[in-house]
């Protein structure tokens, strides 16, 4: 095992960012419309992306960990800030027509509308900073799990997951597509 640090670090997070960037437009979820016909369920652009995304990302996360080249560092599960984090999360994505990397890699394109939208999550960050304390004592004081993770909610293994996560993306990928072609 290697360890990564400094430079060197930081070289490897530019290179994958401008990776990370590039698969983003190549699977065209950097276009604003790509994005809202999602949620139109008019294309599932999106939603291939991002359970590809899930499934490859989790299936290597999972190898590394299993041949020691990282390891899981398990934060306290709170159910209220997830559900009121994703309320918001989905909101803004309705409004700015982009998740944050999306937006980051629309501004990287070209795009100003993204840009102007970009200023909006920094300004939520910052609100998010300025009542962090209240946040944690009034909302994250509540529904508390403890450090668990999926699977162990789930009573599987995480390869167990990731499998029947797999099989439900291909037959969900499936159906899609036998709808499109049904529809033409």
């Amino acid at each position: 095992m290697f360890p990564v640090t400094g430079t060197s670090a930081l070289v490897l997070a530019v290179v994958f960012g401008f990776a990370f960037g590039w698969l983003l437009h190549r699977g065209r979820v950097t276009s604003y419309n790509t994005i809202i016909n999602q949620f139109r369920l008019r294309d599932f652009t999106v939603l291939k992306v991002m359970l590809t995304a899930i499934v490859v990302g989790g299936v290597g996360v999972l190898a590394l960990t299993q041949l020691g080249y990282a390891k899981f560092h398990v934060r306290d599960t709170n159910m209220l800030g997830t559900i009121i984090g994703a309320a918001i999360f989905g909101v803004g994505m309705v409004l700015y027509g982009y998740c944050p990397g999306t937006g980051l890699a629309a501004i990287a394109t070209g795009s100003v509308h993204a840009l102007v939208g970009a200023f909006g999550m920094i300004a939520g960050a910052i609100a998010y900073a300025f009542t962090f304390d209240w946040v944690r004592a009034n909302i994250l004081s509540v529904w508390k799990l403890g450090k668990v993770t999926l699977p162990e909610v789930m009573g599987v293994t995480p390869l167990t997951m990731y499998a029947g996560l797999a099989l439900f993306a291909v037959a969900f990928f499936w159906a899609i597509e036998a709808m499109r072609i049904e529809k033409r």
